[in-house]
């Protein structure tokens, strides 16, 4: 089920998005819904990098690619 949501632009923006659109071939709709989905995607990868950090931080232990390979009995 497809849901509108309404936003609200300034002239010059709204210019800016529709030429943007028009210049990939696609409509302003699916470039917002784009936008808003990356921006929710880098901040969760950035929240998990934070995470990460902190973790390597308390136990700095880090392995290489063939340790890991054997690890997980992968096959180089």
């Amino acid at each position: 089920m497809n849901t509108t949501v309404t936003i609200r632009l300034d002239s010059d923006d709204k210019e800016i998005i529709a030429h943007y659109a028009r210049a990939k071939g696609r409509s302003v709709s699916d470039i917002v819904r784009e936008a808003i989905l990356n921006q929710i995607e880098d901040e969760y990868d950035l929240k998990l990098y934070r995470q990460a950090i902190e973790e390597y931080r308390k136990n700095p232990v880090s392995y290489s690619l063939d340790e890991v390979a054997t690890m997980l009995e992968i096959e180089e």
